[in-house]
């Protein structure tokens, strides 16, 4: 079961550049992982996929680099304080938390052009770190990446093209993991075993997805984000 779960889950990473979370912590509520498990094998699992999904993207374009350091610095602050907001928070509220983020993002993308015909917008590099620092710390507690919360807003208010938004969602997602990671590790949050095998069959999962979302035109490619997005959130709403 895991390791569909891991197939799966880096599909959709490597296709929607997110970090897998908003697949497989659904997936895992529904096998009877309580939320705080979920939420840990989850960031385990992004380790995986959005270090190895990041290294795919670059080869195809290397502006991503750049300003993806900016946001995964923040990102990876933010990300060390999710082990305290896990320690301290009720399952409940985090699953709310999620569904919240969820229908955010689904009125954000659907509104947003999937190619931008307005320039893309210049930001500070200390504005980039603190998106990514309150992403960061806000995604880690709820066991996804990130991306669900960034690609809306550099397509959506920043005018990103929303591939290259997504691809910028991946590399964020290997700063805030790591940091996840490491502090649901050192607050006795983290499921190693389990982590670690969805995580390893991921990788099949984000090459097949990476290999697929290159070949697919942008207007399809924001109607696929947005199905997914319905589909989790009918998932969530299911499960709660």
């Amino acid at each position: 079961m895991l390791i569909a779960f891991g197939i799966c889950t880096g599909f959709v990473s490597g296709f929607f550049g997110v970090g897998g979370g908003m697949v497989l912590v659904p997936m895992l509520l529904l096998a009877d992982f309580k939320m705080k498990q979920a939420v840990s094998i989850s960031i385990m699992q992004m380790v995986f996929s959005s270090t190895y999904g990041s290294f795919l993207n670059s080869k195809k374009n290397k502006k991503i680099l750049k300003e993806g350091l900016y946001l995964g610095s923040g990102g990876f602050i933010g990300g060390l304080c999710s082990g305290i907001i896990i320690s301290n928070v009720s399952n409940n509220i985090l699953q709310y938390l999620f569904l919240l983020i969820v229908v955010l993002a689904i009125f954000r993308v659907s509104i947003t052009p999937a190619l931008h015909t307005k320039e893309k917008i210049k930001t500070h590099p200390y504005s980039l770190v603190s998106i990514g620092f309150f992403i960061g710390m806000l995604a880690m507690s709820i066991g996804v990446g990130g991306s669900v919360m960034l690609t809306p807003i550099l397509a959506g208010y920043l005018h990103y093209n929303l591939k290259h938004a997504s691809s910028l969602g991946l590399f964020f997602v290997v700063f805030s993991s790591i940091a996840g990671f490491i502090s649901l590790s050192l607050a006795g949050q983290m499921m190693y075993y389990e982590g670690a095998v969805v995580g390893l069959a991921s990788l099949f999962g984000v090459y097949i997805g990476i290999l697929i979302k290159n070949k697919t035109n942008i207007t399809s490619y924001k109607k696929y984000i947005l199905i997914l997005y319905v589909v989790i959130l009918a998932t969530v709403i299911y499960k709660l």
